[in-house]
């Protein structure tokens, strides 16, 4: 009997010995799971959130996503928001940030390469060149990003000189903040036109795919996305990890699919 209850208590300690391990586990587990603030240009939210969900799923990290244009979100972080990643839409930026103090030296690299295409809606309405479609002005409204803040309004602009349209143009141009408001102007219909990012048209959420010209490269400057770290994220493993995981070929299969090139 006394060898019975001797064995009933080893037993029992050995079981709570083993539910104790693995709360510590468990702990353990979520103590090395950071969560990290990223700054993300406002054309790459949608492939960066599916990126983001196979980084989550892959480290157990989180990631919280704050989306604008990249020189608004240049500015918030120039003036103490507490992003820890910036996935911008040029390379200017970052650089800046590392020439101010304000990023991680060594981490700023190409992402993606951005593409820009004039883009309706309606299946119809570019199905010549576009030149000759701008030529025409066959519509009312024509969106494009704010060239100041947006590199893709910037590109759009110098398309539009380099063809020697803007002074054409311009009476027909409606403004967005940044290119998700550009493209939601013309996916709306406010406009019948719009210079957007080839990677939110070829986006599986753009039910309307309608019709596009895609703007020769040689009509603008390369648009080469960084990323770096910022400083209130170099003590993040979580930052840095995220920061790994862009180059890996997850991430790139995702980047292409939006239509971007690599680098």
């Amino acid at each position: 009997m006394k060898n019975n209850s001797f064995r009933s208590l080893v037993v029992l300690f050995c079981i709570v010995l083993f539910f104790w391990y693995f709360i510590y586990l468990a702990s353990v587990s979520q103590g090395r799971a950071d969560k990290v603030l990223v700054a993300v240009a406002a054309n790459f939210y949608n492939p960066f959130k599916e990126i983001a969900g196979q980084f989550e799923k892959k480290t157990g990290h989180q990631v919280e996503i704050i989306s604008g244009s990249t020189g608004k979100l240049y500015a918030q972080i120039t003036n103490g928001a507490p992003f820890e990643v910036f996935l911008a839409a040029d390379a200017r930026r970052p650089f800046l940030l590392e020439e101010e103090g304000k990023a991680v030296s060594g981490t700023r690299f190409t992402y993606a390469l951005g593409k820009i295409t004039l883009w309706s809606p309606n299946p119809n309405a570019i199905l010549e060149d576009g030149k000759l479609i701008l030529r025409q002005k066959k519509f009312t409204h024509i969106s494009m990003a704010n060239p100041i803040t947006a590199p893709y309004g910037r590109a759009a602009l110098q398309t539009l000189k380099n063809i020697e349209l803007w002074e054409e143009v311009q009476p027909y141009v409606v403004q967005g903040e940044n290119i998700s408001q550009t493209f939601q102007f013309v996916f709306s219909q406010n406009a019948e036109l719009g210079f957007v990012a080839l990677s939110q048209v070829l986006d599986p959420k753009n039910y309307k795919k309608g019709s596009r010209w895609d703007i020769p490269r040689e009509l603008y400057d390369p648009i080469k996305q960084d990323i770096v770290i910022l400083e209130k994220g170099k003590n993040n493993p979580g930052a840095m990890a995220l920061w790994k995981f862009l180059g890996d070929k997850w991430a790139q299969q995702i980047i292409k699919k939006y239509g971007y090139g690599l680098p």
